[in-house]
């Protein structure tokens, strides 16, 4: 057995654990991070049968997920990394999902784009949840208001998405984004990754994000 799948059921049995002992009865989705890594080094999490997987840049999702796609309408592709709005055509054509939606310009681009082609992406917002000036993100006081501009725009958001201060305990974060998504009255949560998703997942997490963890460390 491929490690990736081994490394991915270990994933599977720490959640299923947890939410036996938390009462937890969330769906949680686990996106395999595949960013940098050649599709032969995924190709075994495929066959073994998992559907959700994440790339963090538009071109590179393009190059590696077009073919395999088409033969495999199984499959979901999430951008979990930023969207600029000139790659916004190119985005939804391959994605399903786009975890970074981060402002009414890139709002409004989504909104357009998904008009010419007749799909629409399913969305989660970012909030910057630790105010950070270098990270993306709705300040967490704008939210309502963005949600509305979102609705207004014909989007598909399913649920928000956060990526807390790296050097901090992401407790805190986690349990102010689960706070603020139900007070939208969103079903879906985005957070955690390969270091912090048990946390993420005790506040409601329903998406984990889960790269290194899968098919190991990333080459530099």
């Amino acid at each position: 057995m491929h490690q990736s799948i081994i490394n991915f059921n270990n994933i599977q049995s720490s959640i299923k654990s947890n939410q036996e002992q938390t009462n937890n009865k969330n769906n949680i989705k686990i996106i395999a991070v595949s960013k940098t890594f050649e599709i032969s080094h995924i190709n075994p999490l495929i066959d073994y049968g998992h559907t959700d997987f994440g790339e963090n840049k538009v071109q590179e999702a393009i190059e590696k997920w077009t073919d395999i796609k088409t033969k495999n309408n199984k499959l979901s592709l999430h951008l979990v990394g930023k969207l600029q709005s000139n790659k916004t055509k190119l985005a939804l054509k391959i994605f399903d999902y786009i975890h970074s939606l981060d402002s009414e310009k890139l709002a409004n681009k989504i909104s357009e784009e998904q008009k010419k082609i007749e799909k629409k992406p399913k969305l989660f917002i970012q909030v910057n949840i630790g105010n950070e000036v270098q990270k993306s993100g709705i300040d967490s006081n704008k939210l309502k208001s963005f949600y509305k501009h979102c609705l207004d725009k014909d989007l598909d958001v399913i649920g928000t998405m956060c990526l807390p201060p790296i050097s901090e305990d992401p407790e805190k974060y986690f349990m102010r984004m689960n706070y603020l998504n139900k007070d939208l009255g969103l079903n879906e949560l985005s957070m955690g990754m390969s270091a912090d998703y048990i946390s993420a997942i005790e506040n409601n997490a329903t998406y984990i994000r889960v790269g290194s963890k899968i098919f190991g460390e990333r080459k530099k």
